[in-house]
């Protein structure tokens, strides 16, 4: 009788994690039934509900992601005297990325701003659609990274420190604390944009130094969106789940012989996760089960939105089936606008407003914002000094992580509020600043969590989330204080 290792074993047969784990299922009932239980030490890597120290208010969040830098002071943030002085010398010191293109001189929104919805918040005359669900909206005006660069900026705000790579990032940390209420998909998902990454590429959804079970899984931008949920004919029935029978006792006496093996936990989580994929990934991916109605509310029937419509309906229904966190990029930067900035801002905000609004109102509609967290927002803003290219309308902004603006919705925010103040000329945040630590104690507070009291045990040391960096939740953007549950 010939001997077999595990490894070889595994590559012989190599079926496909959705084909091998298929079978398992087939010959098991509740494979995944456990009970519930606080985070413990130490944690249990798989993806089965986790209880909060606090009672949550938001159960899952989707999170679009604007790479590269909204002008704030041309969507979100109005600057009368910006206007007033355009033309003029800026008399504050200013920070530039590219000095060569450097200007001194102030650049006023050549779009008109007015109050829209009951609370009266100003908005671009380029983004009508949230002008239309502001009342649902905390504007988040004071935003502040202290860095202008894009790629120290975006791990900030996605792992805790500025500029530091191999850190988990907050998908990962919530996923790690809570788990999920859906064992049909993963836990943590990404939509790409079709043109490419977005900067900075994979590390946007990096599970850094944790198992590779809390990264986020990345949906195909274009169809199908997931290669493989059919297992070949040949192996399919009695043969398959003969193998897997062995498979999963030669997994589990090396589980025994190395129980503190996470990768090895969350390797045999993720084969049982990719079988149940196979008829629910389908299912929920399936957009002609939606009216007509809600594809032309996400611009559907529009070839400029219907791409980033489309993610955005994707993102709701995966939330609505009980996926925790959800997360749209775009390709590249589209919103980092050094140059032409007249027809490249409102070019990205066709094709985005639209969209974003009606996921808002999507989730309204159905009874699921009180516990969806919407957020919209990018890594810097830009400066309210000119990038000057001789011609102006070629002229554009450089970027600015002193203060920009960000907004969210639902999952137990208050909406109709704008919250904190950049100076009169939208350089710096003056008022209520809020930083990317700042942002994610309140997430994660929403969540039920403390961010102080997650922890993962990692080269010794206990990690969390910020690293040891100031942090506070900002309460003032919550609709009621969290409770501790007894």
């Amino acid at each position: 009788m010939m001997h077999f290792s595990r490894r070889q074993f595994l590559a012989d047969n190599a079926m496909g994690i959705g084909t091998v784990a298929l079978a398992w299922l087939l010959k098991q009932d509740n494979l995944l039934a456990r009970p519930k239980s606080v985070q413990v030490k130490p944690p249990s890597f798989d993806l089965t509900p986790k209880t909060s120290q606090f009672v949550p208010q938001a159960k899952a969040m989707i999170s679009l992601f604007q790479h590269g830098g909204p002008a704030h002071m041309d969507l979100t943030d109005p600057k009368p005297e910006l206007t007033k002085y355009s033309g003029t010398d800026f008399k504050d010191e200013v920070q530039y990325s590219f000095v060569k293109n450097a200007s001194k001189k102030l650049l006023g929104s050549p779009w008109k701003f007015q109050k829209h919805g009951e609370c009266g918040t100003e908005l671009s005359e380029l983004l009508p659609g949230l002008g239309e669900i502001v009342d649902d909206v905390c504007l988040i005006r004071s935003m502040h990274t202290g860095a202008n660069g894009h790629e120290v900026s975006i791990r900030y705000f996605h792992g805790g420190i500025p500029g530091v790579v191999g850190r988990p990032n907050l998908g990962s940390w919530l996923v790690y604390g809570l788990g999920t209420e859906s064992q049909d998909l993963p836990a943590y998902m990404v939509l790409t944009d079709p043109g490419g990454l977005p900067v900075d590429g994979v590390t946007n959804w990096s599970n850094g130094f944790m198992p590779s079970l809390f990264q986020g899984t990345v949906l195909r931008p274009k169809e199908p969106r997931i290669l493989n949920l059919d297992a070949p004919a040949h192996l399919r029935g009695s043969l398959q789940a003969q193998n897997l029978e062995l498979l999963q006792e030669l997994n589990r006496k090396h589980f025994e012989q190395h129980p503190h093996e996470s990768d090895l936990e969350a390797r045999i989580s993720s084969y049982e996760l990719a079988a149940r994929m196979q008829t629910s990934a389908r299912e929920a991916l399936d957009l002609a089960q939606e009216t007509k109605a809600t594809q032309d509310l996400y611009g559907l029937n529009n070839p400029k939105t219907r791409e980033y419509g489309t993610r955005c309906l994707i993102s709701r229904r995966l939330v609505e089936r009980g996926v925790r966190f959800v997360q749209l990029f775009h390709n590249g930067q589209p919103w980092d606008n050094h140059s032409s900035i007249t027809t490249g801002l409102p070019a990205i905000c066709g094709r985005t407003d639209q969209p974003s609004a009606a996921l808002v109102k999507d989730l309204k509609q159905r009874g699921m914002l009180e516990s969806t967290l919407v957020h919209w927002g990018g890594e810097i803003g830009r400066l309210p000094v000119t990038q000057s290219h001789g011609d102006a309308k070629k002229a554009g902004r450089d970027h600015n992580g002193q203060g920009f603006s960000i907004w969210l919705a639902g999952g137990g925010i208050k909406g109709g509020m704008a919250y904190g103040k950049t100076d009169e000329f939208g350089h710096r945040a003056v008022e209520n600043v809020v930083t990317p630590n700042d942002f994610q104690a309140t997430i994660m507070r929403l969540f039920g969590l403390d961010y102080k009291q997650l922890l993962y045990h990692h080269n010794g040391q206990e990690q969390i989330i910020t690293n040891g960096r100031p942090a506070k939740v900002v309460s003032a953007i919550l609709e009621s204080p969290s409770e501790k549950l007894s």
